[in-house]
């Protein structure tokens, strides 16, 4: 068993001596049910909730569930309609907000450390497909892009580069080596589950040009915020 594996069968018995069922330690680990079952199965079960609990959860459920259901409703047409205010996008409408976008998540030199080299990284699906589209825009071949994930080393590796393979449209074997972060099992990670496929990092070979000019659009724009007149509040 390597060492990651030891310390999940480790956490995974805490959270069984804490009470918790195979199906609250798969959500808190990340791992398959399977897995909980062969490392804990030796340990007793955790008490039935008692039928007064279980009432009162129910109750519970029956008063507040019709408005969470209210409520998400209530934000998806709120979602919906602002979506929908965006309409198409103009090219230097595109242009200013892949500047902004990538000044907001994008790799930027310091002073004490000279990088000038456009590399993105994040976790929402639509943040890369936005900043693809504005290398794109800007005439970024394609051939000049490399692509990497960066996710925890207890998660679904294989899952997640065929995801952001997929999601760029390259093969998973054009993929630079995936970079694995160590679990901590004394972390409770929320970022677990189906859903959780790490981080794509995007890096523009040969970019020190582009870096230069990014790094120039927006002190361009800055600059041109300072100049609106904005109206007093009273």
């Amino acid at each position: 068993m390597t060492a990651a594996k030891t310390e999940l069968r480790t956490r995974a018995r805490e959270l069984r001596g804490e009470g918790k069922t195979y199906d609250e330690i798969v959500e808190v680990l990340g791992v398959s049910k399977s897995s909980v079952s062969l490392w804990v199965r030796d340990l007793p079960r955790p008490p039935r909730r008692t039928p007064v609990a279980e009432h009162v959860r129910m109750m519970a459920e029956a008063r507040w569930g019709p408005r969470r259901e209210e409520a998400r409703l209530l934000r998806e047409r709120t979602k919906t309609a602002a979506a929908a205010e965006i309409g198409s996008l103009e090219g230097r409408e595109l242009f200013l907000l892949g500047v902004g976008l990538y000044w907001a998540e994008g790799s930027k030199s310091k002073s004490y450390r000279l990088k000038e080299r456009a590399i993105f990284v994040n976790s929402d699906p639509g943040m890369i497909s936005v900043y693809l589209a504005w290398l794109a825009l800007l005439g970024v071949a394609p051939e000049r892009l490399g692509f990497r994930v960066m996710i925890h080393e207890s998660a679904d590796v294989a899952g997640a580069e065929r995801y952001w393979a997929g999601l760029v449209g390259v093969d998973v074997s054009a993929l630079s080596k995936t970079t694995l972060k160590r679990h901590n099992p004394r972390t409770v990670r929320k970022n677990v589950g189906e859903g959780y496929r790490g981080c794509l990092v995007v890096d523009v070979r040969g970019s020190a040009d582009l870096y230069r000019r990014i790094e120039g659009w927006w002190y361009g724009i800055v600059g041109a915020a300072r100049e609106i007149e904005l109206p007093i509040r009273t």
